[in-house]
């Protein structure tokens, strides 16, 4: 489960919901003509997959980078001063991800997504908070950021497919405010 906007807890999400999702952000996408990229640390390239398992997605999708380390995300654009400053879990880092990733891959939309899962991150012991979730959404010249709090999942897939459903909420939501 995870909170709603509201706070609220919602179910542990389920797989074909998301896939089904994701069919229709991709299909929104290849409509609008707006390509995309990810730079992904949590959710290790699974909306990256869910993005093109969609026919059609070449049209529209730039490529991705899977940073999970932080030397990487570094290497991929993102300020060290900005991990230093924030910690590599923080809406300003995962801002700074999706704008990376989208000014690297010249794209429309650029997500970038860090956080920790169920477990603390030996590489990051004083900033890791299982279940923390940080994502940003850079589109035009606007860049949403979110920080979510994530209830116990059956699996890291589950981690992973429960984050990529509320950033596929938000990339729709975003979409048609900028229509």
């Amino acid at each position: 489960m995870y909170e709603n906007i509201l706070g609220r807890p919602i179910p542990v999400v389920n797989e074909k919901t998301v896939r089904g999702n994701y069919k229709k952000l991709t299909n929104l996408l290849i409509d609008n003509k707006l390509s995309i990229t990810t730079m992904e640390s949590a959710t290790s390239g699974q909306i990256a997959s869910l993005i093109t398992d969609t026919e059609g997605a070449s049209a529209i999708f730039k490529g991705a980078y899977v940073t999970y380390s932080n030397e990487m995300k570094i290497k991929c654009g993102v300020p060290a001063e900005t991990i230093e400053r924030y910690s590599v879990y923080s809406k300003e880092t995962a801002e700074a991800m999706a704008v990376a990733c989208k000014e690297a891959f010249g794209a429309d939309i650029g997500i970038g997504v860090t956080g920790t899962m169920g477990n603390v991150d030996p590489a990051n012991l004083k900033t890791s908070q299982p279940g923390m979730i940080y994502y940003a959404i850079s589109i035009g010249d606007k860049i949403a950021s979110y920080e979510r709090k994530l209830f116990p999942q059956p699996s890291r897939y589950m981690y992973k497919l429960a984050v990529a459903d509320m950033i596929c909420a938000s990339i729709m939501e975003l979409i048609e405010e900028v229509k």
